[in-house]
């Protein structure tokens, strides 16, 4: 038994915003995914994650059967002989990884799931997000549900507010253009618990959540109108802005030898950089109007293009 794939997913804008309603924008990234399996289950990998999907469906069973209720005795059947998460989504990089894993569960043991075929309604997709969220919070003790929305339904998803998601459409990529979104590899992996739990204590102070109501969250959600109407030029001016205020307000979230990179970048306008998911490691994001000169740049460094402009 090998079920569907689900794809890992980039959230583009909206990293640590959309904890307080600003806009977001996640895509699904269809280079990496994962699915259940039932066979070659001697390997090390496919047993440390057979030993990580009982504990979840323990955690599953003592889900509310108000949000959502699971098949758990053919769940459990599943686990004892072995099922796993075969993925190729790297854990820690913000792409996704848990997100694609509880989409696949809910995909296969769900009962009365709510389908990508149906008309998805913005109550739907709530629900779904709800669901998600409550069952992905076993990996990182609180979750917005996104990422697994995301690679449940493998469409974009437009974040207006808390309260406000739908499926939406972007830009056709450019076959021609030289600008590009890229995935640039830290080298580390990062944990999102500790990073959100330094963004609540930041949340405290007046002085940082004036920031991203007046700095963080406007740029943010410029990007996200830019990036959907293809103003590109207005989109780099933005990403710019983000980059900095990234820089100054959440240096523990960037790698201290990614520091210096990330200013050169703002610098010489050769690239922007900003967070891909919570940071702390795994991939950063970048945005460049000319990847040459970007490659050039980071040249010691593995990138991966996600879009091109």
């Amino acid at each position: 038994m090998k079920g569907p794939l689900f794809y890992s997913k980039i959230l583009l804008f909206g990293e640590y915003g959309i904890i307080k309603d600003s806009k977001g924008l996640s895509i699904p990234y269809n280079f990496y995914n994962g699915a259940l399996k039932t066979e070659d289950i001697t390997s090390a990998e496919a047993k440390k994650s057979n030993e990580s999907l009982k504990k979840f469906t323990d955690y599953l069973e003592n889900i509310s059967s108000e949000i959502v209720t699971f098949e758990i005795d053919k769940l459990k059947e599943d686990v004892n002989k072995g099922m796993y998460f075969d993925s190729s989504i790297p854990q820690g990089y913000g792409v996704g990884s848990s997100g694609a894993l509880v989409a696949a569960i809910y995909d296969k043991y769900a009962l009365n799931k709510i389908t990508v075929l149906e008309n998805l309604t913005r109550e739907k997709l709530l629900q779904l997000k709800a669901i998600f969220s409550k069952m992905e919070s076993f990996f990182h003790g609180k979750s917005s549900g996104l990422d697994p929305l995301n690679s449940y339904l493998s469409l974009p998803i437009l974040i207006n507010s808390k309260d406000n998601i739908e499926a939406t459409g972007i830009p056709t990529q450019s076959t021609s253009g030289k600008g590009a979104v890229f995935l640039l590899d830290s080298g580390i992996i990062g944990e999102t618990a500790p990073m959100v739990s330094i963004f609540m204590e930041n949340m405290k102070q007046d002085g940082f959540r004036s920031m991203l109501k007046n700095q963080f969250i406007k740029h943010t959600d410029a990007c996200v109108e830019d990036f959907l109407k293809g103003d590109i030029k207005s989109l780099f001016n933005n990403t710019k802005q983000l980059s900095k205020i990234v820089l100054n307000n959440f240096k523990p979230m960037i790698p201290k030898q990614f520091h210096e990179l990330w200013k050169k970048g703002i610098e010489t306008n050769d690239y922007y950089l900003k967070l891909c998911g919570s940071g702390g490691g795994g991939y950063i994001l970048g945005f460049t109007q000319d990847f040459t000169k970007a490659q050039k740049s980071l040249k010691d460094y593995k990138l991966e293009v996600v879009y091109n402009f």
